[in-house]
């Protein structure tokens, strides 16, 4: 990737984390990491981040009645579902730029 992508990339998730928001920055950036995770909502954070497709109502819920404002929920949401897509796609440019390694730097 370039080095504006790179930068570009890297300001849009300190904007998240870090950012304006109803939760704390701390909090945002351990969904973000999906590490040291608020026991509360560390249930809905690991399943975001592993099988969001199963995400429920009562996960909702459950952090509702954790004393989650509907717009923490969102921010924390918002900032697993962006740690793991990171994750997700660093793992690939690593795996690209391993396999053109391999093949002697041809793209």
């Amino acid at each position: 990737m370039g080095d504006t992508v790179t930068r570009l990339r890297n300001a849009a998730v300190e904007r998240a984390v870090r950012g304006p928001g109803k939760s704390s920055a701390d909090t945002r950036r351990a969904a973000f990491d999906n590490a040291n995770v608020p026991a509360a909502i560390a249930a809905l954070v690991d399943k975001i981040a592993h099988a969001a497709w199963k995400i429920t109502d009562d996960d909702i819920a459950a952090a509702r009645a954790a004393g989650l404002s509907e717009d923490e929920i969102f921010e924390i949401t918002a900032c697993a579902a962006y740690g793991q897509a990171m994750r997700q796609l660093e793992a690939g440019l690593a795996a690209l730029a391993a396999a053109t390694a391999r093949a002697g730097g041809a793209a």
